[in-house]
């Protein structure tokens, strides 16, 4: 079993709060959670309780907490209506005694802002799929190509059959259209949820333009935004904004679309693309929620076509860019362009091969993914 990259900031927390745990379905978020409990330790553990069993649910909402166990993992809680308001109450009747950590979907995300009754009782993390930073040690030099085609997501990662990555996603795209948007959201049009979510990966790569598939679907701008938000929620995708800047005419509402699991993308291009973003938005949130500081991560396009896959910006200010190739190429000239007129202190264009050359602080620096990875201590 992989050790996973927030253990130790998680153990740490516990210490003097609430943990929180959310991310994507199948991510690892139980897996994780009943590895802090100790070694061999599993769903039947006395310390796991889970609100889709009856027998724990039941003891849940009467209060009656496992005896002598020093922490307490609470899963799928999130799916009760009022569940911060029992959760605050096991903390405050508890606090000193046990450690409780809480794991949930993308609806414990959801509704953790505004009005929250356990505002400064937790710390709330969110668990990405596996990246190079965590698996390059455990596999070696073929990591790389095994994530770009596999994806992250443990079961597929760890199985690596083309036959079992099929069957795992067709199973994914049901529950997520199925199960988890009937917990989220009131949808009746299930038929075009399913297929703007099956259109979606042919967006990746160039900005998302709603009113296309508003075209597509027959359906309204607004009813395009919410499902696509409900995806959001349920950390199937991410949309990035772009960057604006006074010395460029920079586009101002066209996002970006990537997928949590890159695998879905069949382009090669826009799948290294997806991938690279998901590294960067993983080490985003990383940041973010083990050091407190406000992490964005942007691309950077003019009303010209002039184009840089990605900014990562710390506190309001740019860290560094990276630009996007399949192929070991020369620089972007618009890596070029932009340089003379944003002040990022440091840019990068990625590739899938060996050359390493130029200077990221200077010009652009041209280096292998797996090498950016490693230097800049990707999670």
């Amino acid at each position: 079993m992989l050790k996973r990259y927030l253990r130790q900031a998680v153990q740490e927390d516990l210490k003097a709060k609430m943990v929180f745990v959310g991310g994507p379905r199948q991510v690892g978020k139980t897996t994780f959670a009943l590895s802090l409990l100790g070694r061999g330790a599993s769903e039947r553990s006395p310390a796991y309780l889970n609100w889709d069993d009856l027998a724990d649910r039941e003891r849940m909402l009467r209060g009656v907490l496992p005896a002598n166990q020093p922490m307490l993992i609470l899963d799928e809680i999130h799916k009760f209506s009022d569940w911060r308001s029992l959760v605050k109450g096991y903390y405050d009747k508890n606090k000193g005694h046990v450690s409780i950590l809480v794991t949930g979907s993308a609806r414990l995300d959801a509704y953790r802002k505004g009005g929250d009754a356990l505002q400064g009782r937790y710390h709330y993390y969110r668990l990405h799929p596996f990246s190079l930073g965590e698996v390059d040690r455990t596999y070696g030099a073929s990591s790389l190509q095994h994530l770009l085609k596999f994806g992250g997501f443990p079961e597929p990662y760890t199985v690596a059959t083309e036959r079992a990555h099929r069957r795992w996603q067709r199973e994914m795209f049901a529950r997520v259209t199925h199960e988890d948007v009937r917990d989220l959201e009131q949808v009746r049009e299930h038929t075009k949820l399913e297929l703007l979510l099956h259109h979606l990966p042919d967006c990746v790569g160039s900005p998302l333009s709603v009113n296309s598939l508003r075209n597509l679907l027959q359906v309204s701008h607004e009813s395009v935004e919410r499902w696509i938000g409900i995806f959001e929620n349920l950390y199937v995708v991410f949309r990035i904004p772009p960057m604006g800047g006074k010395r460029i005419r920079a586009v101002r509402k066209e996002q970006k679309l990537y997928f949590r699991d890159w695998s879905r993308i069949t382009a090669a291009g826009p799948r290294f693309e997806n991938m690279v973003g998901a590294h960067l938005l993983k080490y985003c949130d990383f940041v973010a929620d083990t050091e407190g500081y406000s992490m964005e991560l942007r691309y950077l396009r003019d009303t010209d076509g002039r184009e840089i896959d990605f900014v990562v910006i710390r506190d309001g200010r740019p860290e560094f860019a990276v630009e996007c190739k399949c192929g070991e190429k020369e620089i972007a000239p618009a890596s070029r362009y932009f340089r003379e007129r944003i002040a990022i202190p440091r840019f990068y264009q990625v590739h899938l091969g060996k050359s390493d050359y130029g200077n990221e602080r200077a010009d652009t620096r041209v280096l292998p993914f797996a090498t950016l990875c490693r230097e800049l201590a990707l999670p």
